[in-house]
């Protein structure tokens, strides 16, 4: 049945205030909505700034995507005969410089272990030299081998690069004998002398000074550290003890045991890993974002951070 004339004036007349009723814009839940995922993204943003980012494997990930952050390598024809590089000017290329020469070296001697290894941290690329390899145990006299090794794959990457070159030295657990002890009183005195051994053989080489650092860690940051704080992030090798273990205990009450020195210096393997040479290519710094300077401080800060690198782009 239909509406009679009457009846549809009155719907058209209602439908047209209804209408005007409604009120324009968002409603009003949105606003309170749109204040949480702000909140939301700040906090996010809060804690990717707090953490603790591995420079090498960052760039890495940026140079999967297609960004060139880098260049390889090995010069071709006469450059590639001199045993001359092409600038390596981030950490991602550098460590696949350093992976292929250590493929090469297993390739050249499929019997033995390479005399190197490397790592990444939020420092930087580690290289790291066994000390059989390096030294004579409880001497700081380089052997032939090392000087060799430096020479044909350390020193050339290191020229082609603008990083800061740390070289550290390091010790096993084993306390220094008493017929060397008028050289070394300690293990510390050990790991810094072969630190500096290191660094002037690189000087003697043409690596400049200013970009190379000496320091000895002793038999206080044993090998096995690195992969602790691998698998367990909370871990803080600050807290590592020579005998009596710091116990861990999670959120579910369990007792976890950490290692310490001793623990990580039981077998040769151990030790032989421990008594090494470490060389880090340090992370370049960005002074103007990361502390705090602010206006013609942080300006300068990042000019001389180009100028520092802007010869690899030559």
């Amino acid at each position: 049945m239909g509406m009679t004339a009457g009846e549809k004036k009155a719907w058209k007349k209602g439908f047209a205030a209804g209408e005007d009723s409604v009120e324009e814009g968002l409603p009003g839940w949105f606003g309170t909505f749109a204040d949480m995922m702000t909140l939301l993204f700040a906090f996010f943003v809060l804690l990717a700034a707090i953490s603790t980012m591995d420079p090498v494997k960052l760039q890495e990930m940026a140079n999967s995507q297609g960004k060139s952050l880098g260049s390889k390598i090995k010069a071709q024809g006469k450059a590639e005969e001199e045993g001359e590089f092409e600038p390596i000017k981030n950490l991602a290329a550098m460590k696949k410089e350093m992976k292929e020469a250590i493929e090469e070296m297993k390739k050249e001697n499929p019997a033995g272990d390479p005399p190197l290894d490397i790592q990444t941290s939020s420092k930087g690329l580690i290289v790291n030299i066994k000390g059989d390899f390096a030294f004579p145990s409880g001497k700081a006299d380089m052997k032939p081998e090392l000087g060799t090794l430096l020479d044909e794959e350390i020193i050339p990457r290191i020229m082609a690069s603008p990083f800061q070159i740390e070289v550290a030295g390091h010790s096993d657990s084993d306390p220094m004998p008493k017929k060397w002890q008028k050289f070394y009183k300690s293990n510390w005195e050990l790991s810094a002398a072969r630190g500096g051994t290191v660094v002037r053989y690189l000087i003697e080489k043409g690596v400049p000074a200013p970009r190379l650092l000496a320091a000895g860690y002793g038999d206080w940051y044993p090998k096995g550290i690195d992969s602790l704080k691998k698998a367990n992030p909370m871990y803080n090798p600050l807290t590592l003890t020579w005998e009596k273990p710091v116990i861990r205990i999670d959120k579910d009450g369990r007792e976890t045991a950490m290692p310490t020195v001793l623990s990580l210096n039981r077998t040769p393997k151990q030790k032989a890993a421990n008594r090494r040479i470490q060389i880090t290519f340090i992370n370049p710094p960005h002074h103007g974002k990361k502390s705090g300077l602010k206006g013609k401080a942080a300006k300068d800060a990042e000019l001389r951070d180009r100028n520092a690198t802007s010869y690899m782009d030559d």
